[in-house]
């Protein structure tokens, strides 16, 4: 049975539907994402699960027990917020072992979990600082050891390591992965970094617009979008989505054609491939042609961006296949890594393998 489920959830504010009419449901252990931009729902959704939020709609399960109207209090959750959410004037213990403190844990015990957590995210010798005194990194263990201590049924996680620097959040992500699965803690995890939903998760949903777009592992939501929102939001650098007419078997487009489709009937599609499936060849040599219009190296490749006429299409190469701006140069598409979506819904069509 899963630990949660969310069935046909709304949540309105005035006249905004923030969610709507969502349904998923989480595995025991499972790390959990939900991803997608700034005002998708996606901390709306978590706040709900926690009872900070009322649904307006929909049910909220946890083990089997419909908790709409238990206070959050009482759901046996543990919050780790973006601000870490620390009392400055207490120690790195005793901001740990606040949630003890207040459920009248008694002190010996107290200090022996404290510790003990402390030590699984390596503060065990900051005990006696205050968080003034700490790093940003180490003030996120803190706020993770909080979580830790009490052994809740589920961590519940809003972007939490989106104040670190770019080296720091690489670090914590592998530390945080590790502790997870040390925990065997059911975690639910709110990001707009679609890195760290495809590096920490073993499932996603991806939110838009309040609407679920998309769920399922990154295996999957990788290498089968749902459709073209999806698929320009997954990958680093996204997809290539370029619109044009399908007529027999081959994508057709002012700047050349691309074969290999499956026979759909004629109408007009979004073709998409990865950056990393896409070849430059000389002029002429390609199935759709264009001038260079950037060429970026990033140390193991380099990303060639080319003009197709009011798009770029970016291609992933190896770091000595530079080309020079404004060269014209040819794009030969991998057939067998194809995506289509079709123009007017934006979803992916289902002839597509």
């Amino acid at each position: 049975m899963p630990i949660a489920r969310f069935l046909r959830v709304s949540k309105t504010f005035h006249a905004v539907r923030a969610v709507q009419d969502i349904s998923f449901d989480i595995s025991r252990g499972e790390f959990f994402s939900l991803l997608g931009p700034s005002g998708c729902g996606k901390t709306t959704t978590m706040r709900i699960v926690a009872g900070l939020e009322d649904p307006t709609s929909g049910e909220i399960r946890i083990d089997g027990i419909q908790v709409n109207d238990v206070p959050a209090r009482d759901r046996d959750l543990a919050m780790v917020f973006q601000n870490y959410g620390l009392y400055p004037h207490m120690t790195v213990a005793e901001n740990i072992g606040y949630p003890l403190k207040v459920r009248g844990v008694a002190r010996g015990e107290r200090d022996k979990r404290v510790r003990a957590a402390a030590e699984k995210v390596q503060l065990a010798q900051l005990l006696e600082r205050r968080p003034a005194q700490l790093s940003g990194g180490q003030r996120q263990r803190v706020a993770l050891a909080r979580a830790i201590v009490r052994t809740p049924r589920l961590f519940l996680m809003d972007e939490p390591l989106s104040n670190l620097d770019a080296k720091l959040r690489t670090s914590m992500r592998a530390e945080l992965k590790h502790l997870q699965r040390e925990l065997a803690t059911t975690t639910i995890y709110v990001t707009h970094d679609q890195i760290e939903a495809m590096t920490l998760a073993d499932r996603i949903v991806i939110l838009n617009g309040g609407k679920l777009q998309q769920q399922g592992s990154p295996t999957e939501i990788y290498g089968r979008p749902a459709n073209v929102f999806v698929a320009g939001f997954v990958g680093s650098p996204p997809m290539n989505l370029i619109e044009g007419s399908c007529e027999a078997g081959v994508f057709v487009h002012d700047r050349g054609c691309v074969r290999g489709l499956p026979p759909l009937a004629s109408r007009r599609i979004v073709l998409g491939q990865r950056p990393e499936d896409l070849r430059i060849t000389d002029s002429g040599a390609g199935d759709l042609a264009g001038e260079v219009f950037s060429s970026e190296l990033l140390g193991d490749s380099a990303l060639i961006g080319v003009d197709l006429g009011g798009g770029i299409v970016n291609a992933k190469v190896g770091p000595a296949e530079g080309r020079r701006l404004g060269e014209r140069v040819g794009l030969r598409f991998d057939p067998a890594k194809l995506h289509v979506f079709d123009a007017a819904t934006g979803k992916r069509l289902a002839e597509m393998a």
